[in-house]
Order: structure tokens, then sequence, then C-alpha cells
């Protein structure tokens, strides 16, 4: 069987809240590791009303918690908004909570308009 995974970007549509699109991310993931999915990835974006997680780590660390098996990770932190040692320690600390299933990805985009960049 070909692996699969799934690039969630938490999308908030005409008509739903921020809260409900994360909670959709992590009924997705669910449903994801349920059909036997490889991996779940979050992407960081800012500055976007319809995409309601600026934060990877933060959902990582949820969806984590509400699968089993499903290897969960970031496509990818964007290194010019953080600093790199709390994107390594945050990392090595989903790693201890969840071992075996954390995939951290790593970017260099600047941002998505003037004011993140």
């Amino acid at each position: 069987m070909t692996p699969l995974s799934v690039l969630d970007l938490s999308v908030v549509t005409t008509g739903t809240k921020p809260s409900q699109s994360l909670r959709n991310s992590i009924d997705l993931a669910k449903h994801a590791d349920r059909l036997g999915y490889t991996r779940y990835w979050l992407a960081e974006h800012h500055s976007l009303s319809s995409v309601a997680s600026p934060a990877p780590e933060i959902m990582i660390g949820q969806i984590a918690a509400a699968t089993q098996r499903i290897r969960v990770g970031s496509g990818g932190v964007m290194l010019p908004n953080h600093a790199p040692l709390m994107v390594a320690e945050r990392f090595k600390m989903l790693e201890a909570l969840f071992p075996g299933r954390i995939d951290l990805g790593l970017g260099r985009a600047p941002g998505t308009d003037q004011t993140t960049m």
C-alpha cells in the first residue's frame, strides 16, 4: 500500500470560527490515524484570516494526544520567525511526550506579508 499523509492548514471557511477549524483538524487527524495514514503535518502561516493555526507545535501536541500511531509534524516551522533554540526545545519535548511520532520540518520563508516579514 502506498503511504499516505495529510498536510493541514486548519482552514477557516466562510461561516466557520477558527476554534471550529482547529477542532476539525483534530477530527481529521483522528480519522487519518484510523485509516492508516502515515503522517499528519501542520503548516505555519501568519496574518491570514483563512488559516487558524500560526503555531504548528501547539497543534502537533493536541493531535498527537488525540491519535494513537500516526506521525505528527510541522510542514514546516519558518526559522526566521522563531529562535532556533526554542524550536529545538519544543520539538524535543514533543518527542519526549510522543516518542517516535514527531516530525520537524523547517523552512526559511520570511512570512506572508511585510508586517510578518
